[in-house]
Protein backbone atom coordinates (compact mmCIF):
# COMPACT_ATOMS: atom_id res chain seq x y z
CA UNK A 1 0.00 0.00 0.00
CA UNK A 2 2.79 2.38 -0.68
CA UNK A 3 1.35 5.29 -2.05
CA UNK A 4 3.71 7.64 -4.59
CA UNK A 5 3.91 10.92 -5.40
CA UNK A 6 0.74 12.29 -7.28
CA UNK A 7 -1.72 10.32 -6.15
CA UNK A 8 -2.45 13.13 -3.12
CA UNK A 9 -1.83 17.03 -3.45
CA UNK A 10 0.50 18.79 -2.05
CA UNK A 11 -2.07 20.07 0.92
CA UNK A 12 -3.11 16.49 1.87
CA UNK A 13 0.79 15.24 1.62
CA UNK A 14 1.90 18.67 3.84
CA UNK A 15 -0.73 17.84 6.24
CA UNK A 16 -0.37 14.16 6.75
CA UNK A 17 3.83 15.18 7.00
CA UNK A 18 2.56 17.02 9.74
CA UNK A 19 0.21 14.54 11.47
CA UNK A 20 3.28 11.75 10.22
CA UNK A 21 5.71 13.68 12.47
CA UNK A 22 3.86 14.75 15.15
CA UNK A 23 3.58 10.83 15.71
CA UNK A 24 6.82 10.40 15.67
CA UNK A 25 7.68 12.70 18.17
CA UNK A 26 5.07 11.25 20.63
CA UNK A 27 6.00 7.78 19.71
CA UNK A 28 9.56 9.05 20.82
CA UNK A 29 8.62 9.94 24.22
CA UNK A 30 6.34 7.37 24.69
CA UNK A 31 9.19 4.15 23.42
CA UNK A 32 11.70 5.40 26.09
CA UNK A 33 8.81 3.49 28.19
CA UNK A 34 8.53 0.79 26.37
CA UNK A 35 12.02 -0.35 25.31
CA UNK A 36 13.83 -2.12 28.43
CA UNK A 37 16.27 -4.81 28.04
CA UNK A 38 13.90 -7.15 26.37
CA UNK A 39 12.34 -5.14 23.80
CA UNK A 40 14.94 -2.37 22.92
CA UNK A 41 17.65 -5.26 21.08
CA UNK A 42 14.20 -6.48 19.63
CA UNK A 43 12.86 -3.73 18.11
CA UNK A 44 15.66 -3.06 15.37
CA UNK A 45 15.25 -6.79 14.36
CA UNK A 46 11.61 -6.27 14.09
CA UNK A 47 12.13 -3.65 11.89
CA UNK A 48 14.20 -5.37 9.75
CA UNK A 49 11.77 -8.45 9.70
CA UNK A 50 8.81 -6.41 8.41
CA UNK A 51 11.25 -5.07 5.65
CA UNK A 52 11.85 -8.25 4.79
CA UNK A 53 8.45 -9.65 4.45
CA UNK A 54 7.35 -6.52 2.82
CA UNK A 55 9.31 -8.17 0.08
CA UNK A 56 6.89 -11.42 -0.29
CA UNK A 57 4.05 -10.26 -2.31
CA UNK A 58 1.72 -13.04 -2.48
CA UNK A 59 -1.19 -13.48 -4.39
CA UNK A 60 -4.75 -12.62 -3.02
CA UNK A 61 -7.02 -12.30 -6.07
CA UNK A 62 -6.48 -13.06 -10.00
CA UNK A 63 -4.34 -10.34 -10.98
CA UNK A 64 -3.49 -8.80 -7.50
CA UNK A 65 -1.07 -9.06 -4.77
CA UNK A 66 -0.52 -8.11 -1.58
CA UNK A 67 2.00 -7.94 1.31
CA UNK A 68 2.63 -7.41 5.21
CA UNK A 69 1.78 -3.79 6.40
CA UNK A 70 3.64 -5.32 9.87
CA UNK A 71 2.02 -2.26 11.80
CA UNK A 72 0.29 -4.90 13.99
CA UNK A 73 2.96 -7.55 14.56
CA UNK A 74 5.26 -4.49 15.55
CA UNK A 75 3.35 -3.20 17.88
CA UNK A 76 2.30 -6.69 19.95
CA UNK A 77 5.69 -7.39 20.03
CA UNK A 78 7.39 -4.46 20.85
CA UNK A 79 4.56 -2.13 21.86
CA UNK A 80 2.74 0.69 20.22
CA UNK A 81 4.63 3.12 20.21
CA UNK A 82 7.64 1.22 19.52
CA UNK A 83 5.67 -0.11 16.85
CA UNK A 84 5.11 2.78 14.74
CA UNK A 85 8.98 3.94 14.92
CA UNK A 86 9.74 0.07 13.85
CA UNK A 87 7.83 0.31 10.94
CA UNK A 88 8.49 4.85 10.13
CA UNK A 89 12.46 3.14 9.94
CA UNK A 90 11.22 0.69 7.20
CA UNK A 91 8.79 2.92 5.30
CA UNK A 92 11.89 5.57 5.49
CA UNK A 93 14.11 3.06 4.61
CA UNK A 94 12.30 1.84 1.34
CA UNK A 95 11.18 5.78 0.10
CA UNK A 96 15.15 6.71 0.25
CA UNK A 97 16.93 3.82 -1.16
CA UNK A 98 14.46 1.90 -2.99
CA UNK A 99 11.92 4.44 -4.54
CA UNK A 100 9.21 1.85 -3.12
CA UNK A 101 6.85 4.64 -1.56
CA UNK A 102 7.39 8.91 -3.00
CA UNK A 103 8.90 11.25 -0.87
CA UNK A 104 6.19 13.93 -0.84
CA UNK A 105 3.77 11.02 0.34
CA UNK A 106 6.02 9.84 3.01
CA UNK A 107 3.45 11.81 5.67
CA UNK A 108 1.09 9.75 3.60
CA UNK A 109 2.42 6.27 4.26
CA UNK A 110 3.29 6.80 7.53
CA UNK A 111 0.02 7.34 8.36
CA UNK A 112 -1.69 4.98 6.83
CA UNK A 113 0.80 1.65 7.24
CA UNK A 114 2.37 2.80 10.72
CA UNK A 115 -0.22 5.23 12.22
CA UNK A 116 -3.19 3.97 11.24
CA UNK A 117 -2.43 0.28 11.46
CA UNK A 118 -0.74 0.57 14.99
CA UNK A 119 -3.43 2.23 17.11
CA UNK A 120 -6.51 -0.16 15.21
CA UNK A 121 -4.45 -3.07 15.64
CA UNK A 122 -3.14 -2.34 19.64
CA UNK A 123 -6.47 -1.19 20.27
CA UNK A 124 -8.54 -4.21 19.66
CA UNK A 125 -5.76 -6.80 20.61
CA UNK A 126 -6.04 -5.33 23.91
CA UNK A 127 -9.52 -5.12 24.17
CA UNK A 128 -9.51 -8.77 23.03
CA UNK A 129 -7.08 -10.04 25.75
CA UNK A 130 -8.89 -8.78 28.30
CA UNK A 131 -11.84 -10.61 27.22
CA UNK A 132 -10.57 -14.17 26.16
CA UNK A 133 -8.91 -16.61 28.77
CA UNK A 134 -5.25 -15.61 30.03
CA UNK A 135 -3.31 -17.69 27.66
CA UNK A 136 -0.72 -17.69 25.05
CA UNK A 137 -3.24 -19.10 22.72
CA UNK A 138 -4.97 -16.20 23.12
CA UNK A 139 -2.49 -13.57 22.21
CA UNK A 140 -2.08 -14.97 19.44
CA UNK A 141 -5.72 -15.47 18.41
CA UNK A 142 -6.11 -11.78 18.99
CA UNK A 143 -2.94 -11.23 17.30
CA UNK A 144 -4.66 -12.61 14.23
CA UNK A 145 -7.65 -10.45 14.81
CA UNK A 146 -6.14 -7.21 15.32
CA UNK A 147 -3.92 -7.89 12.30
CA UNK A 148 -7.10 -8.65 10.06
CA UNK A 149 -9.14 -5.29 10.67
CA UNK A 150 -5.93 -3.26 10.64
CA UNK A 151 -5.14 -3.60 6.82
CA UNK A 152 -8.75 -2.30 5.82
CA UNK A 153 -9.13 0.24 8.38
CA UNK A 154 -5.32 1.37 6.36
CA UNK A 155 -7.49 1.23 2.99
CA UNK A 156 -9.96 3.37 4.85
CA UNK A 157 -7.48 6.43 5.86
CA UNK A 158 -6.36 5.98 2.48
CA UNK A 159 -9.83 6.58 1.00
CA UNK A 160 -10.35 9.21 3.11
CA UNK A 161 -7.25 10.87 2.08
CA UNK A 162 -8.56 10.38 -1.39
CA UNK A 163 -11.45 12.07 -0.68
CA UNK A 164 -9.54 15.15 0.64
CA UNK A 165 -6.79 15.48 -1.33
CA UNK A 166 -7.14 13.32 -4.71
CA UNK A 167 -5.36 14.54 -7.87
CA UNK A 168 -8.03 12.67 -10.05
CA UNK A 169 -11.77 12.34 -10.37
CA UNK A 170 -12.93 8.79 -9.38
CA UNK A 171 -15.86 8.67 -7.45
CA UNK A 172 -15.51 7.89 -3.56
CA UNK A 173 -17.54 4.94 -3.26
CA UNK A 174 -15.58 3.05 -6.09
CA UNK A 175 -12.41 3.73 -4.70
CA UNK A 176 -13.75 2.82 -1.22
CA UNK A 177 -15.68 0.07 -2.53
CA UNK A 178 -12.37 -1.74 -4.58
CA UNK A 179 -9.66 -0.64 -1.58
CA UNK A 180 -11.49 -2.11 1.12
CA UNK A 181 -12.24 -5.13 -0.78
CA UNK A 182 -8.87 -6.03 -1.88
CA UNK A 183 -7.24 -5.36 1.40
CA UNK A 184 -10.17 -7.68 3.15
CA UNK A 185 -8.50 -10.58 1.36
CA UNK A 186 -4.70 -8.68 2.16
CA UNK A 187 -5.47 -8.70 5.96
CA UNK A 188 -5.89 -12.37 5.84
CA UNK A 189 -2.46 -12.62 4.80
CA UNK A 190 -1.27 -10.21 7.14
CA UNK A 191 -3.58 -12.17 9.93
CA UNK A 192 -1.77 -15.08 9.22
CA UNK A 193 1.79 -13.85 8.98
CA UNK A 194 1.19 -12.19 12.10
CA UNK A 195 -0.16 -14.94 14.39
CA UNK A 196 2.98 -16.97 13.35
CA UNK A 197 5.30 -14.85 14.18
CA UNK A 198 3.98 -13.79 17.49
CA UNK A 199 3.06 -17.88 18.09
CA UNK A 200 6.77 -18.69 17.27
CA UNK A 201 8.01 -15.97 19.54
CA UNK A 202 5.68 -17.11 22.10
CA UNK A 203 6.64 -20.22 22.09
CA UNK A 204 10.26 -19.71 22.73
CA UNK A 205 10.72 -16.43 24.84
CA UNK A 206 7.13 -15.32 25.88
CA UNK A 207 8.35 -12.32 27.93
CA UNK A 208 9.94 -10.75 24.51
CA UNK A 209 6.41 -9.78 23.50
CA UNK A 210 5.27 -6.78 24.39
CA UNK A 211 1.86 -7.80 24.30
CA UNK A 212 1.83 -10.91 26.34
CA UNK A 213 3.48 -9.87 29.57
CA UNK A 214 1.37 -10.04 32.96
CA UNK A 215 -0.95 -12.73 31.38
CA UNK A 216 0.61 -15.20 33.93
CA UNK A 217 -1.33 -15.90 36.87
CA UNK A 218 -0.03 -14.18 39.90
CA UNK A 219 1.19 -16.12 42.97
CA UNK A 220 -1.42 -16.18 46.10
CA UNK A 221 -0.37 -15.58 49.77
CA UNK A 222 -2.54 -16.15 52.74
CA UNK A 223 -2.11 -13.59 55.26
CA UNK A 224 -4.30 -13.47 57.89
CA UNK A 225 -6.50 -15.94 56.30
CA UNK A 226 -7.06 -13.90 53.15
CA UNK A 227 -5.06 -15.07 49.48
CA UNK A 228 -3.64 -11.47 48.57
CA UNK A 229 -1.48 -10.90 45.33
CA UNK A 230 2.46 -12.03 45.99
CA UNK A 231 4.59 -9.05 45.10
CA UNK A 232 6.37 -9.05 41.60
CA UNK A 233 10.06 -10.30 41.37
CA UNK A 234 12.03 -9.20 39.38
CA UNK A 235 15.56 -11.07 39.52
CA UNK A 236 18.35 -10.28 36.77
CA UNK A 237 18.15 -12.28 33.79
CA UNK A 238 19.89 -14.91 34.36
CA UNK A 239 23.11 -16.05 31.54
CA UNK A 240 20.71 -18.69 30.05
CA UNK A 241 18.06 -15.83 29.59
CA UNK A 242 20.70 -13.79 28.24
CA UNK A 243 22.35 -16.60 25.72
CA UNK A 244 18.19 -17.27 24.78
CA UNK A 245 18.09 -14.04 23.75
CA UNK A 246 20.75 -13.65 21.81
CA UNK A 247 19.80 -16.52 20.29
CA UNK A 248 16.03 -15.14 19.31
CA UNK A 249 18.34 -12.32 17.34
CA UNK A 250 20.18 -14.05 15.66
CA UNK A 251 17.67 -16.52 14.21
CA UNK A 252 15.14 -13.84 13.46
CA UNK A 253 18.25 -12.04 11.11
CA UNK A 254 18.86 -15.01 9.76
CA UNK A 255 14.89 -15.61 8.82
CA UNK A 256 15.04 -12.25 7.89
CA UNK A 257 18.18 -12.48 5.68
CA UNK A 258 16.93 -15.63 3.62
CA UNK A 259 13.07 -14.36 2.97
CA UNK A 260 14.45 -11.09 1.73
CA UNK A 261 17.91 -12.71 -0.21
CA UNK A 262 16.20 -15.80 -1.58
CA UNK A 263 12.43 -16.33 -0.84
CA UNK A 264 11.68 -12.98 -1.86
CA UNK A 265 12.64 -14.18 -6.20
CA UNK A 266 9.45 -15.99 -5.61
CA UNK A 267 6.82 -13.62 -4.72
CA UNK A 268 4.09 -12.85 -6.98
CA UNK A 269 4.69 -9.95 -9.56
CA UNK A 270 1.11 -9.00 -9.65
CA UNK A 271 0.48 -5.25 -8.72
CA UNK A 272 -0.45 -5.21 -4.79
CA UNK A 273 -4.09 -3.70 -3.72
CA UNK A 274 -3.35 -0.05 -3.89
CA UNK A 275 -1.89 -0.59 -7.45
CA UNK A 276 -4.25 -2.76 -9.06
CA UNK A 277 -7.28 -0.55 -7.51
CA UNK A 278 -5.49 2.31 -9.09
CA UNK A 279 -4.52 1.23 -12.29
CA UNK A 280 -8.39 -0.31 -12.77
CA UNK A 281 -10.09 2.88 -11.72
CA UNK A 282 -7.40 5.64 -13.22
CA UNK A 283 -6.16 7.15 -9.46
CA UNK A 284 -2.70 6.85 -10.64
CA UNK A 285 -3.25 8.91 -13.94
CA UNK A 286 -1.41 11.59 -12.15
CA UNK A 287 1.53 9.33 -10.79
CA UNK A 288 5.06 11.30 -10.67
CA UNK A 289 8.84 9.54 -11.14
CA UNK A 290 9.93 8.89 -7.81
CA UNK A 291 12.88 11.06 -6.73
CA UNK A 292 14.91 8.24 -6.37
CA UNK A 293 14.24 6.40 -9.53
CA UNK A 294 17.91 6.07 -10.32
CA UNK A 295 19.14 5.25 -6.98
CA UNK A 296 21.40 1.87 -7.64
CA UNK A 297 18.86 0.01 -5.37
CA UNK A 298 15.59 1.63 -7.09
CA UNK A 299 12.83 -1.36 -7.64
CA UNK A 300 14.69 -3.81 -5.58
CA UNK A 301 17.62 -4.42 -7.58
CA UNK A 302 20.96 -3.84 -7.59
CA UNK A 303 22.08 -1.79 -10.65
CA UNK A 304 24.39 -2.93 -13.31
CA UNK A 305 23.79 -7.00 -11.76
CA UNK A 306 21.98 -8.32 -14.64
CA UNK A 307 20.80 -11.52 -12.69
CA UNK A 308 17.52 -11.26 -11.96
CA UNK A 309 17.88 -13.39 -8.90
CA UNK A 310 21.31 -12.57 -7.73
CA UNK A 311 20.29 -8.28 -8.03
CA UNK A 312 16.89 -8.73 -6.23
CA UNK A 313 18.62 -10.72 -3.53
CA UNK A 314 21.39 -8.58 -3.04
CA UNK A 315 19.09 -5.67 -2.70
CA UNK A 316 16.87 -7.33 -0.44
CA UNK A 317 20.07 -8.27 2.10
CA UNK A 318 21.46 -5.08 2.19
CA UNK A 319 17.67 -3.71 2.56
CA UNK A 320 17.65 -6.18 6.04
CA UNK A 321 21.13 -4.75 6.73
CA UNK A 322 20.34 -1.14 6.07
CA UNK A 323 17.18 -1.47 8.60
CA UNK A 324 18.48 -3.62 11.40
CA UNK A 325 21.82 -1.37 11.66
CA UNK A 326 19.20 2.19 11.18
CA UNK A 327 16.29 0.62 13.65
CA UNK A 328 18.65 -0.54 16.18
CA UNK A 329 20.89 2.90 16.19
CA UNK A 330 17.44 4.82 16.60
CA UNK A 331 16.05 2.65 19.43
CA UNK A 332 19.43 2.12 21.20
CA UNK A 333 19.47 6.49 21.57
CA UNK A 334 15.94 6.36 22.63
CA UNK A 335 16.84 3.46 25.38
CA UNK A 336 19.95 5.86 26.11
CA UNK A 337 17.93 8.79 26.95
CA UNK A 338 15.29 6.83 28.83
CA UNK A 339 18.38 5.76 31.20
CA UNK A 340 19.71 9.83 31.04
CA UNK A 341 16.03 10.50 32.45
CA UNK A 342 15.72 8.18 35.11
CA UNK A 343 19.08 8.32 36.52
CA UNK A 344 18.62 11.85 38.45
CA UNK A 345 15.44 10.63 39.74
CA UNK A 346 16.66 6.91 40.74
CA UNK A 347 19.40 8.92 42.47
CA UNK A 348 17.27 11.28 43.55
CA UNK A 349 15.68 8.42 46.03
CA UNK A 350 18.79 6.84 46.68
CA UNK A 351 19.90 9.54 48.42
CA UNK A 352 16.03 10.48 50.23
CA UNK A 353 16.32 6.71 51.27
CA UNK A 354 19.65 7.57 52.77
CA UNK A 355 19.18 10.74 54.45
CA UNK A 356 15.72 8.96 56.36
CA UNK A 357 17.97 6.05 57.07
CA UNK A 358 20.31 8.48 59.33
CA UNK A 359 17.67 10.25 60.64
CA UNK A 360 15.71 7.12 61.92
CA UNK A 361 19.12 6.07 63.47
CA UNK A 362 19.69 9.13 65.06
Amino acid sequence: MHVPDGFINAPTSAATGVIAAGAIAVSLRGARKELDERTAPLAGLVAAFIFAVQMLNFPVAAGTSGHLLGGALAAILVGPFTGILCVSVVLLMQGILFADGGLTALGVNITNMAIVTVIVAYALFRGLVKLLPRTRRSVTAASFAAALISVPAAALSFTLMYAVGGTTEVPIGKVATAMVGVHLLIGIGEAVITALTVGAVIAVRPDLVYGARGLTQKLKLRVNGELVDAPDARPEPSAPARASHRKVWAVGLATSLVLAGFVSYYASADPDGLEKVAGDHGIDKKAEEHGTADSPLADYGVKDVDDARLSGGLAGVIGVGVTVVAGTGVFWVVRRRRSDDTSPSETSSTTSTSSTSSTTGV
